[in-house]
């Protein structure tokens, strides 16, 4: 059965709200043949996202209506597996809240994400100048000090890119130290291989979802990669919401202004990560 994600904006929602509809939601959703499975809840924009097995959206929105009469603004069908590459497979409590991973008090997880693309520089023509072989040890090299990072700062790998990575994560703080990580990683690198230095590029951004396209993390995704594509070899490049996200938690950005993004129709504030 396709999975679908519907979008709410609710105006002074409570988590004590939220249980309420959702198990109303579970109370009829058989006569449609849905299963809600669980949500996602954003208490600083009100916004609530929830996920679903229907036979297709109608039924999907058939099950709201009836139940409590909180209509969502979108539904998309998402792809399974991206679904839990992006969002993870999060614990939800008995209301069936998401919540964020490895927090005591059960903190709610808002759903919003951080998309990172690493990009090798000048992978192409390394290939062509030193063969092969020799390209594949550095993109080991990369690899190996990317992966390393993801996994102590709680990232997860979407996919490689063949010279590069897009990885997904929960805490925007956890994202900015992780890219600061990596830098540092390859520079160690380069000290260490003077014949094999190994630099990369790499973008960031932050967001809900679903925002302006029917796509799951659509914008936020595209956004991430025309940062990388913008960013100078040894350099990450944030967008202006990640930055806001990491205000008061130690980290440094240096604003460079607004950028023109192919695919973007107004101009993008963007801010260089400051490495240690």
């Amino acid at each position: 059965m396709p999975l679908y994600m519907d979008i709410h904006e609710i105006d002074g929602a409570t988590a004590d709200d939220l249980a309420q509809a959702h198990a109303a939601d579970v109370q009829i959703q058989e006569q449609y043949g849905v299963e809600y499975h669980k949500y996602w809840f954003n208490e600083q924009t009100g916004k609530v996202f929830c996920i679903c097995s229907a036979p297709n959206p109608e039924a999907a929105a058939s099950v709201h209506q009836h139940a409590h009469g909180q209509m969502a603004s979108k539904i998309i069908e998402v792809d399974p597996a991206m679904a839990d590459s992006f969002l993870g497979g999060c614990l939800v409590n008995p209301a069936g809240a998401a919540l964020v991973p490895e927090t005591k008090a059960g903190e709610y997880d808002p759903g919003i994400r951080t998309i990172m693309f690493t990009d090798i520089v000048g992978s192409t023509a390394t290939t062509q100048r030193i063969g092969d072989d020799a390209a594949m040890m550095m993109v080991n090299a990369h690899d190996q000090i990317v992966r390393g990072a993801l996994a102590d700062f709680r990232g997860r790998e979407i996919k490689h890119t063949g010279d590069g990575i897009m990885a997904c994560f929960v805490s925007a703080v956890g994202a900015v130290r992780c890219a600061i990580r990596i830098q540092q990683g390859m520079r160690d690198h380069c000290e260490a291989c003077p014949d094999m230095p190994v630099q990369v590029r790499i973008g960031m951004a932050a967001g809900e979802p679903v925002e302006q396209n029917q796509d799951l993390f659509g914008a936020t995704v595209q956004l991430a990669a025309r940062l990388c594509a913008s960013a100078e070899p040894a350099q990450s490049l944030a967008s202006n919401v990640l930055a806001e996200l990491c205000i008061g938690k130690g980290l440094q950005f240096n604003d460079r202004g607004e950028y023109s993004l192919k695919g973007f129709p107004l101009p993008v504030r963007v801010h260089a990560i400051q490495n240690l």
